[in-house]
């Protein structure tokens, strides 16, 4: 049963994430998983919702600081794709402050994070470089497409990690930002030439991790802004595979071995 301040919500689908399949390993047999869902609260609103374990579920019971109104015109697909990705993107941006002119680097730019960066960026009018391993795929909201790290930035959204992630420290500009959401490995050693970090004179590095910052930020009206946003068609929904739940063993290897960029999401009941 919910507790108070919590809605019970059955799940319609669920969206996959890098992070809660790699922990997969980790978890007791039966534990809760899953944390992006969208579905239909007991009040008979579609809503979409983040939880820390639960949403690969037919049922879940979610803080009501953590769930959202579906406009209509979006689906449950492209809702079930907002809650990690979206508001990780989102958070990124505003540590950068007010994005106007600002030159940003999102790296895994084909990503469920890094797709939504770009947009937003974008969207806040900064001028937006996605960085990518195929420079002839098309990122929506790039000014321009790169697979090297060559120019300055003064927002860099590092989604990728390791080696790339070294790169941005050595090309974030004076005063400026790079925010690390990734890591390759646990044990991963990232080196970077210090002179190139030296030349930048105030700028930060910030390790972003999303559950962390949910106390910081609202995420319900977060999570309704993203979804109005793609009812109004000014954001996409990087739905990259749809399917139903019974493939989820599918959809894990897809994402783990990178076989489509953007998100994968399944369909309950």
């Amino acid at each position: 049963m919910p507790s108070p301040n919590e809605t019970l919500v059955r799940v319609r689908a669920f969206s996959l994430n890098r992070g809660e399949v790699l922990d997969l390993a980790a978890r007791a047999d039966g534990a809760a998983v899953g944390w992006d869902f969208a579905g239909v609260a007991t009040t008979g609103e579609r809503v979409v919702g983040v939880v820390r374990g639960g949403a690969w579920a037919e049922l879940v019971a979610v803080p009501a600081s953590q769930l959202a109104v579906v406009p209509d015109g979006v689906s449950d697909a492209e809702a079930a794709t907002l809650p990690t990705a979206g508001l990780t993107a989102l958070r990124s941006l505003e540590l950068g402050g007010f994005l106007l002119g600002k030159r940003v680097l999102v790296t895994g730019a084909r990503g469920g994070v890094g797709g939504y960066a770009v947009q937003l960026a974008a969207l806040g009018g900064a001028s937006v470089t996605a960085l990518v391993r195929n420079v002839e795929t098309s990122v929506p909201g790039a000014a321009r497409v790169i697979d090297r790290i060559a120019d300055e930035f003064d927002l860099v959204v590092d989604a990728v990690g390791g080696e790339t992630f070294a790169a941005a420290i050595e090309h974030v500009a004076p005063g400026g930002l790079v925010v690390n959401l990734a890591t390759g490995s646990p044990d991963e050693v990232v080196s970077f030439r210090a002179a190139r970090f030296d030349r930048a004179p105030g700028a930060r590095i910030y390790t972003l991790n999303l559950f962390d910052e949910l106390p910081r930020m609202d995420a319900a009206k977060s999570l309704g802004r993203l979804a109005d946003l793609l009812a109004q068609r000014r954001l996409t929904a990087p739905v990259a595979l749809e399917a139903p739940w019974q493939e989820l063993d599918h959809a894990i290897d897809t994402l783990l071995n990178r076989w489509i960029g953007g998100k994968a999401v399944l369909h309950v009941g």
